[in-house]
């Protein structure tokens, strides 16, 4: 009677590690430092108004004139925070007056759920920046396309540029920044 009791403490404690270790590997996914996802996008292009684009209500010499090509407007370089992260982030116009954010030659380490924030937080070095970007205001841009490489993400139109300071590559399941950017003004 003592070994079939100690057998069912055995199997339920065999049972809840079971079940505790898939739980963690379904948290913590760490797989994904062993695997790479490599984006190469180029940068989009939109055509730019012309005079067809005037009406009635809207003459052809009032359409603003926008440039030809996609312009940076801002740009920074990333720096380490939570994993080695390195490359360039861009706020590019595109000729139609849309924004473009746009991480070039990215190399990050993957993760679970991570994200790519525009943010009013300044960017800090070390741990003292690891957990500031959602403290203030962020807008996200939706997950990270892949840890290597060349990506875009389109901005909600309207946004307001000069509420935002940085970019954060953001770990939501960890509320954690793999990496970020201070964007200067062009």
């Amino acid at each position: 009677m003592v070994t079939v009791s100690r057998r069912r403490i055995t199997m339920g404690v065999v049972a809840v590690v079971l079940v505790g270790l898939g739980v963690g590997l379904v948290w913590f996914q760490p797989w994904k430092l062993f695997v790479d996802e490599t984006v190469r996008e180029d940068l989009p292009t939109a055509a730019a108004p012309t005079a067809s684009a005037a009406s009635p209500q809207r003459p052809a010499a009032s359409v603003a004139p926008t440039p030809a090509a996609p312009r940076t407007v801002a740009s920074g370089e990333l720096i380490s925070h939570e994993h080695t992260t390195s490359g360039t982030v861009k706020l590019v116009r595109l000729p139609d007056g849309t924004h473009t954010l746009r991480l070039e030659n990215l190399d990050t380490s993957n993760g679970p759920d991570l994200r790519v924030w525009l943010t009013d937080a300044p960017v800090k070095q070390g741990e003292a920046g690891w957990h500031v970007f959602d403290d203030g205001r962020y807008l996200s841009l939706g997950k990270l396309k892949g840890n290597k490489g060349d990506q875009n993400y389109a901005l909600p139109e309207g946004t307001d540029l000069t509420k935002y300071t940085s970019v954060s590559i953001w770990c939501d399941r960890f509320d954690v920044s793999f990496g970020a950017a201070e964007l200067t003004r062009i």
